[in-house]
C-alpha cells in the first residue's frame, strides 16, 4: 500500500513510445520537398515526450523520397540498383535534416539502420536491442530506418510499418504510433461514404471489420492494410498500437497522456533485456464515451494481448524466415501446450528443405478429419535437417541411432525453441522449458518439476496415450478457443471493400 501511495505521488510511470512516419508523412508526394512544417511539429512532439520522461524512438521512412529530390528524379524507379543508390543519397540528407531540427532544441539523436538479416541473426538482434536501450538510457532519440542501400527483397521487411512493430517489440515499448493520412480506421471508406463510422478501440484484431482499401502513396510501400498487419504483430508482443493522423503530430502527446492516465497504477516497468520474467503492465481501456471528449483526439487504439509473446519466442515467430514445415498430430500439439518437447513420434510429415537450427512452421493435422486443412500454430528451431526428420518421423527416440547412425538430441525441437502465435497456447504466456530429463536448458531459465515430465520413453508413451485418448473419446485439446477467436499473425484481415494494394 505504501508503495502504491509513493507511486501515485511520483505520478504515472513514463512510457516507451515508438512513432512510425511514412514517406508521405514527411515528403511531398509530387515535389519531393521535405514537409518542414510537419517535421518541425514531430520534433517538438518528440522533445515534449522526452521532457515528460518518456523513452522515444522514431521509425522514419523517406530516404528514397529525399534522394529523388536531390537528384531531380520525378518518379520512383523500378530497378533495385537505382532505388538503393537513391536511398544512399537520401539517407544522409534525411538524417542531416533530422539532426538540424532536433539540434535547435538541443536534443541528441542517433541513426539505426536495420535489415531482416540483422533481426534473423540472434547475436545481432540482441546487440541492436542493447544499443537502442543504451541510447534511450542516455536520453538520445534513436531514428530507425530500413537499410535500403543494402537490402534486397529476400532480406527486406517490406515496409516500415512492420519494422516499427518489430522495433517496438524488441525494446518492449508500451505504445506504437502508426501515423497515416486519416484520423483513424473506419468501417467504410469515409471519402466515399458519409455514414462511415470511426473504429476507436479494437480489442480483438482477429474480428476486425474495417475498410483498408486505401493504398500507400506513390513514394511509399505501405497502406492501411500494412498497418493492420503491424498492429497485429505489435499487439501480440504486448504493445498498444495507435493509428492517428500524421498532419497533426501534436495529437500524440494528448493521446499518450490519456492512455497513461487510464492504465492501471503501480504496474511494474518493463525492461529491454532478453528475459521472459516479469508481468506485462496492462494499459487499461475505458468506455467509448470517454474517448469522445474534446480533449482526446480521434484515433484507433489496438489493445495489447493479455498474454504477450516476447524476446526469444517473439524472435522465433517473427524474426526468422521459415524454411519448411513440420506437420504434427493433435496429441503432439496437446503435449507441446503442456510444455513437452517435440519428439519424432509426434511428427506426421515434413515439407520443404531446411538444416539444423533453422526456423520451420508448425502445422497441426487432425487425423480424425483427413480432408481438413492443416493449421499453422507456431514456429520452432529444429535439431535435425529436413532429410533427417523425414527418416525419424513417427519413430521412437530409441530408434534414432539405428536410423541415422547417431543421435544429436532426443527431440526434433527443444521446448524452449518452440513458440506459438498469440491465442494458440491455451491463454497462457509462452514461457516454455524443456522437460526434465532432457539435459538441455537455456541459461537463466528454471526447469520446474511437473507431473508427466520424465525420460523420453515415458514422454513417448504419454504422447501416444494422449493421442489415442483424443481419437477414441473425441476430447477437445486444452487451449482450443471458440471458432473465430484464434489469432494468427499470418491470417488475413477481414475487410470491407477492395484489398489494400
Amino acid at each position: 500500500m505504501e508503495a502504491d501511495s509513493e507511486s501515485s505521488m511520483r505520478g504515472p510511470r513514463p512510457l516507451g513510445v515508438v512513432i512510425k512516419l511514412g514517406t508521405s508523412s514527411i515528403v511531398d508526394e509530387k515535389s519531393h520537398e521535405p514537409l518542414l512544417s510537419i517535421l518541425t511539429l514531430i520534433v517538438e512532439t518528440a522533445v515534449k515526450l522526452r521532457k515528460d520522461g518518456h523513452r522515444v524512438i522514431i521509425v522514419s521512412s523517406g530516404a528514397i523520397g529525399v534522394g529523388l529530390r536531390r537528384m531531380d528524379v520525378e518518379k520512383r524507379p523500378k530497378h533495385l540498383s537505382k532505388l538503393q543508390a537513391l536511398a544512399a543519397i537520401g539517407q544522409c540528407r534525411l538524417m542531416s535534416l533530422w539532426d538540424s531540427l532536433f539540434n535547435h532544441l538541443r536534443q541528441p539523436i542517433a541513426q539505426i539502420l536495420l535489415t531482416r538479416n540483422d533481426i534473423a541473426d540472434r547475436s545481432r538482434y540482441l546487440n541492436a536491442q542493447r544499443t537502442i536501450n543504451e541510447l534511450l538510457d542516455m536520453g538520445v532519440i534513436p531514428i530507425v530506418n530500413e537499410n535500403d542501400t543494402l537490402a534486397v527483397s529476400e532480406i527486406k521487411f517490406g515496409d516500415n510499418d512492420t519494422l516499427s512493430a518489430v522495433t517496438a517489440a524488441m525494446v518492449h515499448a508500451d505504445l506504437l504510433f502508426l501515423m497515416t493520412d486519416v484520423d483513424c480506421l473506419y468501417d467504410k471508406n469515409p471519402r466515399t461514404n458519409p455514414d462511415a463510422q470511426p473504429i476507436e478501440v479494437v480489442e480483438d484484431i482477429s474480428s476486425l471489420v474495417a475498410d483498408v482499401s486505401t493504398a500507400g502513396s506513390s513514394l511509399g510501400t505501405g497502406g492501411m492494410s500494412t498497418k493492420i498487419v503491424a498492429a497485429r504483430l505489435a499487439t501480440s508482443a504486448g504493445v498498444t498500437t495507435v493509428i492517428t493522423k500524421s498532419s497533426n503530430p501534436g495529437n500524440i502527446v494528448n493521446i499518450v497522456k490519456y492512455i497513461q492516465s487510464s492504465r492501471s497504477p503501480g504496474s511494474p516497468s518493463k525492461s529491454g533485456s532478453d528475459s521472459e520474467e516479469g508481468d506485462t503492465p496492462e494499459i487499461m481501456s475505458s468506455s467509448t464515451s470517454s474517448l469522445k471528449k474534446p480533449a482526446i483526439p480521434l484515433h484507433t487504439r489496438f489493445l495489447p494481448s493479455p498474454h504477450p509473446v516476447r524476446d526469444r519466442y517473439f524472435w522465433i515467430l517473427h524474426g526468422l524466415r521459415p524454411h519448411g514445415t513440420l506437420f504434427i498430430d493433435t496429441g503432439c500439439y496437446k503435449a507441446l501446450l503442456n510444455k513437452a518437447g517435440l519428439l519424432p513420434v509426434g511428427v506426421v510429415d515434413v515439407e520443404g528443405t531446411f538444416h539444423q537450427q533453422e526456423a520451420v512452421r508448425i502445422c497441426v493435422v487432425d487425423k480424425k478429419h483427413p480432408g481438413q486443412q492443416p493449421q499453422e500454430v507456431g514456429r520452432c528451431l529444429t535439431n535435425y535437417s529436413s532429410a533427417e526428420v523425414s527418416r525419424i518421423k513417427g519413430k521412437h527416440t530409441s530408434e534414432i541411432p539405428g536410423l541415422l547412425g547417431y543421435m544429436d538430441s532426443e527431440y526434433v525441437a527443444q521446448r524452449e525453441s518452440i513458440s506459438f502465435f498469440s491465442g494458440f497456447h491455451g491463454g497462457g504466456v509462452s514461457r516454455p522449458v524443456t522437460p526434465v530429463g532432457s539435459g538441455v536448458n537455456l541459461a537463466g531459465m528454471v526447469t520446474p518439476k511437473r507431473r508427466g515430465a520424465g525420460t523420453p520413453a515415458q514422454e513417448e508413451r504419454r504422447l501416444e496415450a494422449e493421442d489415442k485418448e483424443l481419437e477414441d473419446e473425441g476430447l477437445v485439446m486444452r487451449g482450443k478457443k471458440e471458432e473465430g477467436q484464434q489469432v494468427r499473425f499470418v491470417e488475413e484481415v477481414k475487410i470491407v471493400g477492395e484489398e489494400g494494394k
